[in-house]
């Protein structure tokens, strides 16, 4: 379900904003007047299941037949998915309130229930074989919207079971996100947080938040004392962590050759029909581009004032530019709302409508979940978008990142049939970082001085960097350690530790002398999450790679670019995402999209190396 876009980076803060509006809140009433009308829609999911059993074993009866359990099938997905969202933002805007927690804890059990009643009906379809199915297709044009999930999966016949086979494996959903879960509590909860004493006196405990901050501060020994104080509590669980995502990485290989895939990567790529190609030629690509990498290393020390050879990885964070510009919530808006005045009056119409109706729950709270997401799963309702909303351009860019993803639910919710509703986040990370390549572009031209302009290019340096090169790396350790798993090696933490650390100091230049890494930062892989989301974080670079392609194409008013891209937009899943995107204009699976974002990282430090030396003259 397209319940939650996570934002990569996730940014916390536990300040309550003074300004705060009522309509700065979202509405889930939008959703549910009540948790009594939630469980009422629970009670009609729970009847539709119920009576999906009698469709099990006569699916191909008829063409009338084929369609009402479609439809039924349809329906009941389209229910769920509203009830998972509200659920979900529920929590979302109080993680602390035990009612919510059991709510969604109600939502999941229900998901279950789905899965398991709905098991039968990939092998009944695939028994039917694909000439049936097509025929039966024939029997009514109205059926021609399940087209694409039919064919979805007839082509999955070699990797799917029998009716008891796919029931048994149905019922493991209980359990497929232990591992997660326990990295989660253990990360989040239960993890002993060191106290650091910086060179104030000030004592800070260093827990997630208070380390996403500290580590960027001016100090260059208290950044030291974060990083050290921070990776040696991780390492002091290094153990643990490997236990918990070897046994992610297992449970990956199990379904692997359950589903009888010759690896984990062919199998994860194949549930969206992605060419492995792809995967293989963003790292092979990243690997060219690491000397742009390393230029903007050794460009963020000079600006930072630390010489030559001797930055550190506690040296990445701090902002290259510092500022003193605050930014409204208002004032993002209209910045958004500017910058993606190229996209025509239709997409700003529905941007702003958004904007005025309390789709949006803006700044932090005492409980509230951290970060920025998006939820675009309550189909005949609206996307609902989570931020923490703190004045800085970042919080700008966060903005102008969520309603790219907010509007696309919304134009591919309006334009698709529920079952063609949802996107895969191959797609879905091109429509955030494209607004976020149109909002830098539209700001520098409004920048009223080169302090302003070197805030907007230090952004979107971290963000290409970040982005790009930083999920590459994840991606590239991600290969390396299914594929062990894979051919029966066993790891441990320590094991982990040595192949991150490898492949850390690689892409961060230290054998050249840009950048030195202490070994014990080498644990990081314990503390991204993103590991126990199987070959999730490659679509973030691949997904930069291309909106910087479409938003080039869109700025330079090239003929038919806008309509493309909002094209795919409108798409949702139509067709298979590596399609959809290649008939957009960009193929993933050639070098020129990761050489292209490559190419515009130079660009930035040109104009920022410019800027420099000019002042440098005076």
């Amino acid at each position: 379900m397209r319940t939650s876009i996570l934002l990569l980076a996730l940014a916390t803060s536990s300040a309550i904003a003074a300004e705060e509006r009522p309509e700065d809140r979202w509405n889930l009433g939008d959703m549910y007047a009540s948790v009594a009308a939630w469980d009422q829609d629970a009670a009609k999911l729970e009847a539709q299941l119920k009576a999906f059993a009698a469709c099990r074993g006569h699916l191909g009866e008829s063409t009338a037949r084929l369609k009402s359990c479609l439809d039924a099938f349809s329906d009941f997905n389209k229910r769920y998915a509203r009830m998972e969202t509200y659920a979900s933002e529920l929590l979302s805007e109080d993680t602390g309130k035990p009612e919510s927690l059991e709510l969604q804890e109600k939502s999941h059990a229900l998901g279950a229930q789905l899965s398991e009643a709905t098991a039968f009906l990939r092998p009944e379809v695939l028994k039917l074989g694909r000439a049936k199915v097509e025929e039966l297709l024939k029997g009514d044009k109205s059926l021609a919207i399940y087209a694409h999930a039919m064919d979805d999966i007839v082509r999955m016949a070699p990797h799917t079971l029998d009716a008891r086979g796919e029931g048994i494996v149905a019922t493991f959903e209980l359990s497929s996100g232990a591992a997660g879960n326990t990295y989660r509590i253990m990360s989040n909860a239960d993890m002993p947080w060191p106290t650091v004493k910086l060179s104030d006196g000030k004592e800070v405990k260093l827990d997630q938040s208070a380390y996403t901050h500290y580590r960027e501060v001016a100090n260059r020994d208290d950044r030291k004392r974060v990083f050290d104080a921070f990776w040696g509590k991780w390492k002091e669980f290094e153990r643990t962590y490997g236990v918990t995502l070897t046994e992610a990485l297992k449970k990956d290989t199990v379904y692997t050759k359950v589903r009888k895939y010759p690896d984990t990567l062919t199998r994860s790529l194949d549930a969206n029909r992605i060419p492995p190609s792809v995967y293989n030629t963003l790292i092979a690509e990243t690997n060219k581009g690491l000397p742009t990498l390393h230029r903007y290393f050794r460009l963020r020390a000079k600006m930072l004032g630390i010489p030559a050879g001797e930055m550190r990885y506690y040296d990445i964070y701090p902002p290259l530019v510092e500022s003193t510009l605050k930014y409204s919530l208002d004032q993002a808006k209209t910045m958004t709302l500017d910058a993606v005045k190229p996209l025509g009056e239709d997409y700003g119409k529905a941007l702003r409508t958004g904007f005025e109706n309390r789709w949006m729950d803006a700044y932090p709270r005492p409980r509230k979940q951290s970060g920025a997401h998006m939820a675009g799963s309550a189909y005949d309702v609206h996307p609902f978008v989570l931020m923490n909303f703190n004045d800085n351009y970042e919080s700008v860019t966060t903005l102008a990142h969520e309603w790219g993803h907010a509007m696309h639910s919304y134009y591919t919710n309006k334009s698709q049939p529920f079952i063609n509703s949802d996107y895969a986040t191959f797609v879905a990370e091109i429509a955030s970082t494209f607004n976020e390549a149109m909002l830098l572009e539209d700001a520098l031209k409004g920048a009223k001085n080169d302090d302003e302009r070197l805030l907007y290019l230090g952004s979107a340096l971290e963000g290409i960097r970040g982005t790009f090169f930083r999920q590459a790396m994840f991606a590239e350790f991600e290969r390396d350690i299914h594929a062990r798993v894979d051919k029966g090696e066993s790891l441990s933490g320590k094991k982990l530790s040595e192949i991150y650390g490898e492949i850390l100091r690689r892409y961060h230049g230290e054998k050249e002398g840009v950048v030195k890494i202490d070994d014990t930062y080498t644990v990081e892989w314990a503390y991204i999450p993103h590991f126990y989301y199987t070959f999730y974080v490659f679509q973030y670079a691949t997904s930069i790679a291309a909106s910087s392609q479409f938003a080039d194409a869109v700025l330079k008013g090239q003929p038919g670019a806008r309509d493309k891209y909002l094209k795919l937009l409108s798409s949702g899943s139509a067709d298979y995402p590596y399609e959809l995107v290649k008939a957009a204009g960009v193929d993933l699976a050639s070098p020129a999209p990761y050489r292209a974002v490559v190419g515009r990282m130079n660009r930035v430090m040109d104009e920022i190396e410019a800027i420099e030396a000019k002042r440098n003259r005076k």
